[in-house]
Formats: C-alpha cells, sequence, structure tokens
C-alpha cells in the first residue's frame, strides 16, 4: 500500500476501536530536547529520575523501535459527569482527578493498540510496530503537537480544539511511511492566565520565555511565584505529589490541597477549552462506585486484601495503599488529629 492509502485505512481503524483523535508524523528528533534536559537539571522532575535515567532514549523514537519511521499519535477522551460532592457532610470523602474515576486507562488503551498494529501488519506483513502508552521514553505531547493533534497549553497539557485536554495520549510506531499530517503552529493560549491563577501551589509556568528554572518551594507565598513558560515544577504539583512522590505532602501544601486524594484538576478545569468538551460514552471511563468521590472513612478500614480488591485494576494502584492512606492521613490535618473531619472542596 502506498503511504496515503495505508494512513488512511489506519485512521479509519483508529476510530473504530474508540479512538477520538489521530494524527501521523515522522519518527525523528522531537524539538526542545534541550529544555527537557533543563527541567530535569533544574530538579523539577523531583523523585521521577526515570526522566534522567532515560534521556538519551527520548532523543530518537527509532530507540523504541529500530526502523521506526512513522508515529501515528491516537487521543482518547476520558470526560465523563462533572466531580460529585459529598453526600454526607459529616462524613469527609477525597476528591479523585477525573482521568483515574474508571479502569486504569493503560488497560484500556495497550489492547486497542495491540489490535491496531495487528491490523497494520495485515495490510503490511513486513511492518514493525510499537504501541506506547506514557510508559516508554517518548515525548507524546511533543509528537501529539507534530502529529496536529493540538497545542501544549501553559499548564504543559496538550489541548485540542474539541476535546480541551480531557483525553489520554498513545503511540503507534511503525517502520513504514505514511501521509503525515501538519503540525500545530498556533498558540491558542496567548495571553490567557486562567490556569496559571488557579494552581493552588503556583507549580505552573508563566513567564515569557524559559529562563533559569524553576525555584524549590519554600513558601506558599514563594510557591505562587511563576517560574519559567510551559514548564511544572513537579516539587509543588499536587498531582505529583499524590500520586508519584513517596514522600509526605509539603506542609506549605496541606492547606491548600483541599479534598485532593489524588491528582489534581484545577488547571483543567479552569482552562476555557475545557469548558464544552464532549463527554466519552466509553463504559470503561464512567465513574465506578464509590470513586466520585472516596469514603474516606471506608477508605481507611480497608486491609491490604481489600484495598487490591477495589483498587488493584485502577489509578489508585500506583501509589498503593501506603501511599493512598498517606494522602488520606494529610487530608485529616496530619497524624495528631483524633478523628477524621469534613472539609471544604
Amino acid at each position: 500500500m502506498n503511504a496515503v492509502s495505508l494512513t488512511a485505512a489506519l485512521k479509519e481503524e483508529s476510530s473504530r476501536l474508540g479512538f477520538d483523535l489521530v494524527g501521523a508524523t515522522p519518527a525523528v528528533e522531537p524539538p526542545d530536547l534541550d529544555r527537557l534536559r533543563q527541567w530535569i537539571s533544574d530538579g523539577c522532575a523531583g523523585e521521577m529520575r526515570y526522566f534522567a535515567d532515560r534521556l538519551d532514549a527520548y532523543r530518537r523514537p527509532d530507540r523504541l523501535l529500530p526502523g521506526a519511521k512513522s508515529v501515528l499519535m491516537l487521543g482518547m477522551n476520558y470526560r465523563t459527569v462533572e466531580p460529585a460532592a459529598s453526600q454526607d457532610p459529616e462524613r469527609p470523602s477525597g476528591r479523585v482527578s477525573r482521568y483515574a474515576w474508571g479502569l486504569d486507562y493503560h488497560d484500556v488503551i495497550r489492547p486497542r493498540l495491540h489490535r491496531l498494529a495487528d491490523f497494520h501488519r495485515q495490510l503490511v506483513p513486513s511492518a514493525q510496530t510499537r504501541g506506547v502508552v506514557d510508559t516508554a521514553p517518548l515525548l507524546e505531547r511533543r509528537f501529539a503537537q507534530l502529529a496536529g493533534l493540538g497545542w501544549i497549553g501553559r499548564n504543559a497539557t496538550l489541548i485540542n480544539e474539541r476535546f480541551g485536554s480531557w483525553f489520554f495520549l498513545a503511540a503507534l510506531l511503525t517502520t513504514e511511511e505514511l501521509a503525515y499530517d501538519e503540525p500545530t503552529t498556533v498558540d491558542h493560549c496567548r495571553s490567557c492566565r486562567a490556569c496559571l491563577d488557579a494552581c493552588p501551589t503556583g507549580a505552573l509556568c508563566g513567564a515569557a520565555s524559559c529562563g533559569a528554572g524553576c525555584q524549590p518551594a519554600v513558601s506558599s507565598a514563594a510557591a505562587r511565584q511563576p517560574p519559567p513558560r510551559y514548564r511544572v515544577d513537579a516539587r509543588k504539583c499536587l498531582s505529583y505529589l499524590t500520586v508519584e512522590s513517596r514522600g509526605p505532602l509539603p506542609a506549605e501544601f496541606r492547606a491548600v490541597a483541599g479534598n485532593r486524594l489524588f491528582g489534581c484538576d484545577v488547571c483543567q478545569e479552569a482552562c476555557p477549552w475545557n469548558r464544552s468538551t464532549p463527554s466519552t460514552a466509553e463504559p470503561a471511563f464512567q465513574p465506578a462506585a464509590g470513586m466520585n468521590p472516596v469514603d474516606l472513612v471506608e477508605l481507611q478500614s480497608l486491609d491490604e486484601a481489600a484495598f487490591r480488591r477495589r483498587f488493584r485494576n485502577t489509578p489508585l494502584w500506583r501509589p498503593g495503599r501506603e501511599g493512598i492512606l498517606r494522602n488520606a492521613e494529610a487530608l485529616r490535618g496530619g497524624s495528631h488529629g483524633d478523628r477524621l473531619s469534613p472539609y471544604g472542596p
């Protein structure tokens, strides 16, 4: 098959498999690797040492798939309902980021990537492929921008004109040439500061250009000073602190964490591009019982086996029971509280 007909067939099959966005781009060295290197050097990756360990692998997609010529970038909408308030003001609950209300997206997307790869090899038996769902050293957002799926906003998420930023990214690398889409070159964020002003810890960037680097968080006031544009200082980000970090939630951020048990959607909810995006009909992403929100009293009663049964196939399994209970303890005011107490949104 020629590149045009192959690409058209892959895009049609991607849509049939439930992907809402699809675009193709060459498997070349992505731009802005120096900015990634600087971000790591400035300490903004926090404890996520895998960025530094795999820095060289980010340079070329053919490190992931020898002979890779193209990257088919895919997006899957996960927006469902709006966050719900606790039904019982006397029984505290914890808010979970929207992407984690249903099944683990890796378990949803990966089998579909496998089917897409099988379809590709039916069309071109000699093709080599590899599917990626944010677990390999590939700059997905940058390649998605190159594939025309959207632009990288001030909160460092990829934003699409139709779906906002409520979608997961995935990629299918292939040794075949495809018909490439035009990159997104327009920055629709312009002078908007909605996400910057909404971030409760000042983790987002706001300067006109990337400067000397983010400063360590030393106080709530200092934390609200904007670091260079289009970067997130993980050390201040509630998503990182409640999901990736293995240490305690810094004391200076506990007061602004609200009832966020796992993740944080503040910057996305503040984004004007996310106000009227469509909802997904994907059953796997619909809120499971007791996830929007999570009853903290019930949560803290779960032993290891019960925690595994409830959360094993959800994103909350990543920090594990120890991490989730650490977050719940931070919400109740630390280890000195005698009981759980209600708190505001």
